[in-house]
């Protein structure tokens, strides 16, 4: 029987884990639960383990761990990015990476997708006139995603899942994305565009890495571009845009965001942009849902047991040729 280690503390396991996937690693491997997550109480397990089941807080997993042919075959990370938990050195031992991030993405996809409703109806500052004791707004009137053109950067897991969650809407979805073909702009039923007409559409929505071709894309200009009214969704990284702009823009009216990420983050705003009705902030938690946190490590686990069984690649392992622009 396959040894797994899961390297998480209590706390975090019984967020990602839900009975039904406990009940299979438990019956599917010999599994040993980490009485804590120090570097060392983790390095020891995952040695003697053939699967490490990993997830928020779990320290680094040092390349030293794989020395002298030792190690895990496969490493499941029952959370987002894996960049920061693995060296893709690991990747010249053979050793399968596995993230729950495509499933995360599902959570993001909502949240964009309830973002872009919530501003393109006005919600926000009619629930403030309510609160303050008035009534109709005359000076305002929402407006329909229905048809509408929706901007997205990046093709990323999180976009796919915002692109699904568009189709009943009938929006004309461009995408700009440098590695994005033809042939896959096809398949999801979207077409390619420059930054140029991206940032052109009534609705935008970031989901891009944050990597150096990344950041600062979203320029001043380009901001100055969007059409008026338009509404612009940043769940990706904060770096990405021009927070300054983005927020000038937003508080003379002209145009509406919602940002779950920021530049720095926790961000410190002054009054107008706490009380601004066309700008919906949250911190940083697109991704956070009841139900996906639950099925995290559900998520990872099944391409992992199809992976050792059949040596199959599952939609949540992580190709070592995309490392450099995985998220």
């Amino acid at each position: 029987m396959s040894k797994l280690a899961v390297v998480m503390t209590p706390e975090r396991a019984e967020d990602v884990i839900d009975p039904a996937t406990r009940a299979l690693i438990e019956q599917r491997f010999e599994v040993t639960w980490a009485p804590g997550i120090s570097p060392e109480t983790v390095a020891a397990l995952s040695r003697d383990a053939d699967v490490v089941l990993t997830s928020w807080g779990t320290p680094h997993l040092s390349k030293d761990i794989w020395a002298d042919g030792a190690g895990p075959k496969a490493v499941a990370h029952a959370a987002g990015s894996v960049k920061k938990l693995v060296d893709p050195v690991i990747f010249d031992q053979g050793v399968a990476v596995f993230t729950a991030g495509g499933r995360i993405a599902w959570s993001v996809g909502e949240y964009c997708l309830a973002a872009m409703l919530t501003l393109a109806r006005r919600l926000p500052r009619f629930d403030g006139a309510i609160r303050a004791g008035g009534w109709k707004q005359t000076a305002y009137r929402g407006h329909e995603l229905a048809g509408a053109k929706v901007g997205i950067l990046g093709a990323s897991s999180t976009a796919r899942a915002l692109i699904t969650l568009l189709k009943p809407f009938g929006c004309d979805v461009v995408v700009y994305d440098p590695y994005l073909s033809d042939e896959r702009a096809t398949e999801l039923g979207v077409r390619r565009a420059e930054l140029e007409e991206t940032l052109q559409a009534r609705f935008v929505s970031l989901h891009v890495p944050n990597v150096p071709e990344t950041q600062g894309m979203v320029t001043r200009k380009l901001i100055e571009q969007l059409p008026d009214g338009a509404v612009v969704v940043n769940s990706s990284r904060g770096p990405a845009i021009d927070q300054a702009a983005l927020l000038e823009h937003a508080l003379d009216g002209r145009i509406h965001a919602a940002l779950d990420v920021y530049d720095p983050e926790p961000p410190t705003f002054d009054q107008k942009v706490l009380e601004a009705p066309n700008l919906l902030l949250t911190p940083h938690v697109a991704g956070d849902t009841e139900e996906g946190h639950l099925a995290l490590a559900g998520h990872v686990i099944a391409d992992v047991i199809q992976y050792l069984d059949h040596g199959t690649r599952g939609p949540s392992y992580v190709d070592p040729a995309s490392w450099a622009i995985q998220a």
